[in-house]
């Protein structure tokens, strides 16, 4: 293989110009990327990750500019190239997968007329170009590709659509593949799914990857070597095992240790955080970037850089203490009283589900999205909801908040009282009582009212206080939040994403609620800001006794917040019991395929459990257990008539575990035991 570099920056500074003034992002960056060789760049948002790698594109905003350094393509400097030779690399060269595949695509056009463009660009002509497409559809594996390229967008999956980008990426079978969040909302079964093509691909083709994420286990699963950034400047760096497992830069180490994992959970164990805010754009850092938050810093951190320090095995790091960073104190207390845990268990019921079902009206015909689902929820307790795409989470959400009516003969009671099916048959209380934190707080706040009007309007609102009463409670609840008093007169748009987020739970807890529905509420957070918010929505669960019904992908953060968990598929409930029960198994086969998908930052080697094929239409479910089509553990179950013509009840295997399957669960346990 050849030595010389497929990407390399010297020293890269890169500028945004904001109201005149040049505000430094990148503060220069030197990394080197071989060909068929994953390097990794991590740390929080603001950092200047994108930045790196639309500049490695030479595609920075017009407001951009390399202001000192080089970037080298094979050895070639295409800082200063002309506008020709650059699109003549982005077609023939270098590739970029965006983070939100259904924005990076055309909504207009058929998908296949959009990856044929692609071909077309480089010379095809059009029939070719068709069957080009037809065979890069079927390279990502895409099943039934002829009818994907006669789809729009909006009608395919999270994970087609990134697959359907993939091979719009590969068309030109590039040298270098710049990779920007690409799993990031995806289902953790869709992920390993995409990282699996990715890693083919690689060995396929030798492609260099430069991978940008802050899912530190994706990292670890996918990277040869990593770099950590930080405020625009690299701050460690070396092969991935190195850096994951011995970190040497106080950074590091803070990030590794916000991610809830090993087991931890609420009841026992706090989070740590990264104390403070990265610095602001273009901020004058006279000596080490991280020294305002940094537990080990000295004076000397203050005005005078560090230098790398050279470690073992090419593992560098940019701190002049280094051998203290793994031993620094915490920034929090890691224990937790056992209280929640306790009066969880002890208390009464607070919401029951019976026979929850829905059905939307389509013209093809009417499809059912949840079949007559029953749950129940303590007081102060947290049910964890999680599934792929499409199983019907956020109905069963939507359904909860009165957003959408349920079918006849569904009955959902909080506090022994039937709520109403919608908002208008709820009064101002009921609504209150029952709250959401959303996935995105920019679209969930209101850009055009400060913080405290969009706290206290709710307040106003749902506790039917006058203005200034409303303000004062606001004031108070903002401030249990941890929001600064100088930031209640600000507007989100001025807020970072995790005081935004903050800003949106301040609001869902104006009516003093008794159930709060969190729908992916720390999915698009960089970890040490979703340390911060998992750690606050605790605090809140001890002091309120408020119970949360928890959506996410992230199965380590349902797993840590979680005291029972839910598992649902195509509308049903396939497994329901403690998060420990469920994540240590015996699991139902649907289960065991999302747990075994899930990326161990640890390193340690899961057996990966595959589903079969995509997730059927809910317009049409196969005939018997839904999941039979896909079943990892139906071949040589001995119940396979059963399996393919009997829907399974949903029965209580053990005590609180609660299994759809026909596999008995000694059977299920012997195969997983394996």
């Amino acid at each position: 293989m050849s030595t010389q570099p497929a990407l390399e920056l010297r020293d890269l500074r890169v500028a945004y110009r904001v109201r005149g003034i040049d505000r430094e992002v990148l503060r220069g960056i030197s990394l080197s990327i071989q060909p068929g060789e994953a390097y990794g760049l991590v740390g929080e948002s603001g950092c200047g990750k994108s930045t790196a790698a639309f500049a490695a594109m030479r595609y920075l905003p017009r407001n951009g500019s390399i202001t000192g350094g080089s970037i080298h393509f094979e050895g070639q400097d295409i800082t200063s190239i002309g506008d020709d030779e650059i699109r003549e690399l982005r077609t023939n060269a270098i590739s970029m997968v965006y983070q939100n595949p259904i924005a990076a695509l055309n909504p207009t056009i058929r998908v296949g007329k959009q990856v044929a463009e692609v071909f077309e660009l480089l010379g095809k002509p059009s029939d070719e170009a068709h069957d080009l497409s037809l065979a890069a559809l079927k390279r990502v594996q895409i099943a039934d590709a002829e009818a994907v390229l006669e789809r729009y967008p909006h009608q395919l999956s999270g994970g087609m659509a990134q697959r359907v980008i993939i091979a719009m990426a590969l068309a030109s079978n590039p040298r270098l593949l710049v990779l920007d969040e690409p799993t990031t909302g995806l289902d953790a079964t869709v992920e390993a799914e995409v990282l699996d093509l990715v890693r083919e691909l690689r060995a396929e083709t030798g492609t260099a990857v430069l991978f940008i994420s802050h899912n530190l286990g994706v990292i670890r699963t996918m990277c040869d070597r990593v770099g950590v950034l930080y405020a625009g400047a690299l701050v460690e760096e070396g092969p991935t095992d190195e850096v994951l497992h011995k970190p040497n830069h106080p950074y590091t180490v803070g990030l590794l240790r916000c991610i809830p994992r090993g087991g931890l959970h609420k009841q026992t164990d706090r989070l740590d955080t990264i104390p403070g805010t990265p610095p602001p754009l273009g901020a004058t850092l006279p000596g080490c970037v991280f020294v305002d938050r940094c537990a080990i810093a000295k004076d000397t951190c203050r005005t005078t850089p560090p230098n790398f320090v050279e470690l073992a095995n090419g593992h560098r790091a940019r701190c002049a203490f280094h051998e203290q960073a793994a031993s620094m104190p915490r920034a929090v207390d890691g224990t937790r009283s056992s209280g929640i845990g306790n009066s969880a268990s002890s208390s009464s019921e607070l919401l029951n589900i019976s026979k929850l079902s829905k059905t939307f009206a389509q013209d093809s015909g009417d499809v059912r999205v949840l079949t007559e689902v029953s749950l129940s929820l303590r007081k102060g307790e947290t049910l964890g909801l999680v599934g792929e795409s499409g199983s019907g989470k956020t109905t069963l959400a939507k359904n909860l908040l009165g957003i959408t009516q349920p079918d006849a003969g569904s009955v959902i009671t909080l506090d022994g009282k039937t709520l109403g099916a919608t908002l208008r048959d709820r009064s101002a209380s009921e609504v209150g009582a029952v709250q959401i934190v959303f996935q995105n707080p920019d679209s969930a706040l209101n850009r055009r009212h400060t913080v405290m009007r969009i706290v206290a309007r709710a307040i106003e609102k749902l506790a039917g206080k006058s203005r200034d009463e409303a303000e004062d409670t606001a004031q108070v609840l903002l401030n249990d939040m941890s929001v600064d008093p100088i930031l209640h007169s600000v507007k989100p748009t001025q807020l970072s994403g995790g005081l935004k987020q903050r800003v949106a739970i301040a609001r869902s807890f104006a009516g003093r609620p008794q159930l709060v529905v969190c729908d992916e509420p720390t999915s698009a957070l960089d970890v040490s800001v979703q340390a911060n918010i998992l750690n606050l929505l605790v605090d809140l669960q001890n002091k309120e006794n408020v119970s949360y019904v928890f959506i996410s992908h992230d199965l380590g953060v349902v797993r840590y917040i979680s005291d029972r968990i839910a598992v649902l598929y195509l509308g049903r409930i396939m497994e329901l019991g403690s998060a420990e029960t469920v994540f240590n198994g015996p699991h139902h086969p649907y289960t065991e395929a999302l747990v075994s998908s899930v990326p161990a930052i640890d390193g340690s080697q899961r057996v990966r459990v595959r589903l079969g094929g995509e997730v059927p239409s809910p317009a049409n479910p196969p005939q018997g257990c839904v999941l039979n089509p896909r079943c990892p553990r139906m071949a040589g179950s001995g119940v396979e008539h059963l399996c393919t013509s009997v829907e399974p009840d949903l029965v209580e295997a053990e005590p609180g575990h609660f299994l759809r399957c026909h596999i008995p669960l000694a059977q299920l346990r012997q195969i997983q035991d394996k």
